[in-house]
């Protein structure tokens, strides 16, 4: 109907308008994108006075930041809490929506490093970022942070859990994964982030920092 009734000139015709964002692109609707959520971990390169805050996708992608080294977390409280790092920033709290910030074009030209869950979704998202950003390592997803933390585990339910290739993980993660999907370590183990003692997260900001 929009077809017929808009002039040509309201109307996009690269867009197809059979998914939702496309039919709003089609003929020049609003678009709710994303927000992300961050905090700048260095008092010297706050925001405009600001060091917690969250901004919608496309405004994150045009602003490149004064940073060098992006943190990124599963975890909401984990993204709240992580420790001062000289020129760094988390963002935190996407979940599978980690997707969205391939759209963040500048990120590539930062440090990036992968904060999640020790279980198979957790190197699924891992897998899933490098896939956008080569050269993005992983934080705290080690097999020796998972035999030091295996009193601190939990199941993951069996139903849910991951078990297709993963091709972008490095040797050592492979490894760690693969010892999930083989119960070597134990059954269906789960190591969440926040369980993990902070002063292993101190231990890794500061060798970052270094």
């Amino acid at each position: 109907m929009l077809d017929h009734v808009l002039p040509e000139t309201a109307i996009d015709p690269t867009e197809s308008g059979g998914l939702l964002k496309g039919f709003s692109r089609r003929y020049g609707l609003a678009i709710e994108h994303p927000t992300i959520r961050l905090r700048v971990l260095d008092p010297n390169c706050m925001v405009g006075g600001l060091r917690d805050f969250a901004v919608p996708l496309p405004d994150l992608a045009r602003r490149e930041l004064d940073i060098d080294t992006v943190f990124i977390t599963e975890n909401k409280t984990n993204g709240l809490c992580l420790p001062d790092c000289p020129r760094s920033i988390v963002i935190f709290g996407l979940g599978y929506g980690v997707e969205s910030i391939c759209e963040v074009a500048w990120l590539s030209l930062k440090n990036i490093y992968y904060w999640g869950d020790i279980d198979t979704h957790g190197f699924r998202i891992l897998n899933q970022l490098r896939g956008y950003f080569p050269h993005l390592r992983s934080m705290l997803m080690d097999e020796k942070t998972l035999i030091n933390n295996l009193p601190l585990c939990v199941e993951e339910p069996e139903a849910t859990r991951f078990t297709g290739q993963l091709q972008n993980l490095t040797k050592e993660e492979s490894a760690t994964y693969t010892a999930l999907l083989d119960h070597r370590l134990g059954r269906s183990l789960r190591l969440e982030q926040e369980r993990i003692g902070f002063s292993g997260v101190e231990s890794f900001m500061r060798s970052v920092a270094s």
